[in-house]
C-alpha cells in the first residue's frame, strides 16, 4: 500500500481548503488552538506526546501526481489542484516540550498560518497528538504503579493495525522501559524486548526439551514460558534445571515468565524455589491483562515480579481509548474569534495566547495561567476559572514559566531533536514537580488552570456581541 501523506486527512478538510481558495481568501492569517476538555483515565493530568512525530510527518506533507489524479477523479477543480501541487506548510506552531505535563481547557499547542495549512493540518495533528498523549498518559500511571520495576510494552498483536508504532513509542515516552514491537524499536531508537509463546513449548515432545533447546540455541536474555502445563509442578522447576545447565556453560538464565492464574501466589511461590535452588538472579516476569491498579494491587500483595509486560490496556488506552483533543480557530487576520455554545465549558477562547505555569513555595506547580500573547506575565496578579470567573487564584510574585514557545516554522523544526530516553526523562522530571494530590488514581486533586482577566473579559466581550448580532 502507498502512503501519501497529503491525503492522511478528513475529506471536509480538502472541502473547505478549496472553499477558502476559489473565494480568494488563501492568504487570510489565522489561529488554531489544540486543547482538550477532559483527562483520560481519570487522571489529574495528562503527559503531552507525539510532537516530534507530527514534525517529520509535516515535512512530508505534499500532493504529489497520484494524490492530484485521485483527487481530481473526486471533482476537486483544477485550479485549487494545481495549487495543491507545490503545498507544504509554511506556517508556525507553538507548543511545549514533548513529555510535558499538561491540563484540560488550556491551549496546549497553536497553529498560526494562512487559512488554507492550518486548516488542512487539523486531521494529522489531531490524529497524532491525541493517541500519543494517550498512551504515554497511560503509562506514566503504569510506571506510577510499578516504581522500581520494570514494564514493558507488550501490546502490538492487540493495536488498530499501524498505531501499533506510534503507540509503543508513546509508552516508552510515557515511562515503559522497552517494547516488543520490533518495527517501532527500529524506527524510533527503542529497546526491544520479549521471551517465548506457548506454541514453542508446545511444538516440543516435552516441556523440559523445549526450554533446553531455547537456552542452547538463544542464550542472551533467556526467559522461559513456564504455565504451559503446570506452572509449580513441571514448568519451574524445569525452568531450574535448565538454568543450573546453563551456569555449568557459563551463561545465566535472564528469567521465567508467569501469564496466567494468580500472579501474586505463584510469584512467591516461583521465588521461593528459584532462591532455594541458588538461582537469585533469576527475575520474574508476569504478564496477561495486566494495568495500573492490577500491578499496583499484585506490589500491595507483596508478589515477587520483576518485570511487568503489558499489552491491551496499555496500548488500546483502556478505557477511555480516545483524548478528546480539540482544534479551534481563534483569530482571523489579527481578529480574535470565538465558538460560542449555551454550555459555558465548550466556549473557545479567542485570540493568539501563551500559557504561563505557577510554582508554590515548595518548588511544585501550582497553577497555569493563560495569557494574551501581548500580554506581559509579570503584570499579571490574579487569574480566573473559565467557567466561574468569581472563582480566582492570586499568582502575584510566584515563580514562573512560558510554557509554550515557537517550535516549528517554514517547513522545519527550531528545536533540538531529542531521543526518546530524553523524552521519557523530562516527563520524569516534571511528573516530579507534581504534588501527590494530582497523582492519585482515584479523584485526583483538580490542578487549577485560569485566565487572566484580560482574557476574561475579551471572550464576554465577543459573546455579549456574538449574541447581540443574532
Amino acid at each position: 500500500m502507498k502512503t501519501i501523506s497529503g491525503l492522511y486527512t478528513d475529506h471536509y478538510q480538502l472541502s473547505m481548503a478549496e472553499g477558502y481558495f476559489l473565494a480568494e481568501r488563501k492568504t487570510d492569517r489565522v489561529t488554531f488552538d489544540y486543547f482538550f476538555r477532559r483527562n483520560p483515565f481519570g487522571s489529574g493530568f495528562t503527559v503531552f506526546a507525539g510532537l516530534q512525530v507530527l514534525f517529520d510527518m509535516i515535512e512530508e506533507f505534499r500532493y504529489d501526481s497520484d494524490a492530484i489524479d485521485f483527487l481530481h477523479q473526486r471533482g476537486f477543480q483544477d485550479e485549487f489542484l494545481d495549487f495543491l501541487k507545490n503545498f507544504n506548510f509554511q506556517g508556525s506552531i507553538y507548543a511545549p516540550r514533548e513529555g510535558e505535563v499538561v491540563f484540560p481547557t488550556e491551549p496546549i499547542l497553536s497553529v498560526e498560518g494562512n487559512i488554507i495549512e492550518a486548516q488542512l493540518l487539523e486531521t494529522l495533528l489531531l490524529n497524532t497528538l491525541n493517541y500519543q498523549s494517550l498512551i504515554a498518559t497511560k503509562a506514566n500511571r503504569l510506571r506510577q504503579s510499578a516504581g522500581n520495576r520494570s514494564v514493558v510494552e507488550f501490546g502490538m498483536r492487540r493495536a488498530q493495525g499501524w498505531a501499533a508504532l506510534h503507540g509503543s513509542r508513546a509508552a516508552v515516552a510515557g515511562g515503559a522501559d522497552s517494547t516488543s514491537n520490533v518495527q517501532s524499536a527500529y524506527t524510533y531508537g527503542l529497546d526491544s524486548s520479549g521471551t517465548q509463546a506457548h506454541s514453542w513449548v508446545q511444538s516440543f515432545g516435552d516441556e523440559l526439551t523445549a526450554f533446553r533447546t531455547f537456552a542452547e540455541k538463544r542464550p542472551k536474555n533467556c526467559v522461559l514460558l513456564v504455565d504451559t502445563y503446570h506452572t509449580l509442578n513441571s514448568g519451574v522447576p524445569n525452568a531450574i534445571t535448565v538454568a543450573k545447565e546453563m551456569q555449568q556453560r557459563g551463561e545465566q538464565l535472564l528469567g521465567i515468565r508467569l501469564d496466567s492464574g494468580d500472579l501474586a501466589y505463584l510469584s512467591k511461590k516461583a521465588r521461593t524455589m528459584l532462591d532455594e535452588a541458588g538461582l537469585h538472579k533469576v527475575k520474574i516476569v508476569a504478564s496477561n491483562q495486566l494495568d495500573e491498579y492490577l500491578i499496583k494491587s499484585l506490589i500491595q500483595q507483596g508478589a515477587k515480579i520483576d518485570i511487568f509486560g503489558v499489552g491491551t490496556n496499555l496500548i488500546t488506552g483502556r478505557d477511555d481509548g480516545a483524548l478528546d483533543g480539540v482544534y479551534k480557530l481563534s483569530a482571523v487576520n489579527g481578529k480574535p474569534t470565538i465558538k460560542l455554545s449555551e454550555d459555558v465549558a465548550k466556549l473557545t477562547l479567542p485570540g493568539r495566547k501563551q500559557v504561563v505555569r505557577y510554582y508554590n513555595g515548595n518548588d511544585e506547580f501550582f497553577a497555569d495561567g493563560v495569557l494574551l500573547a501581548e500580554e506581559n506575565s509579570n503584570g499579571v496578579k490574579t487569574i480566573f476559572h473559565p467557567e466561574y470567573p468569581d472563582k480566582k487564584s492570586q499568582v502575584e510574585g510566584l515563580k514562573k514559566e512560558i510554557l509554550t514557545s515557537k517550535v516549528f516554522e517554514c517547513g522545519k523544526a527550531l528545536v533540538e531533536k531529542k531521543n526518546i530516553q530524553e523524552i521519557s526523562e523530562y516527563r520524569s522530571h516534571r511528573v516530579s514537580h507534581l504534588a501527590d494530590e494530582y497523582k492519585r488514581f482515584e479523584y485526583p486533586h483538580i490542578y487549577k488552570v485560569g485566565l487572566s482577566d484580560n482574557l476574561t473579559q475579551l471572550r464576554q466581550d465577543l459573546s455579549s456581541e456574538i449574541r447581540g448580532r443574532q
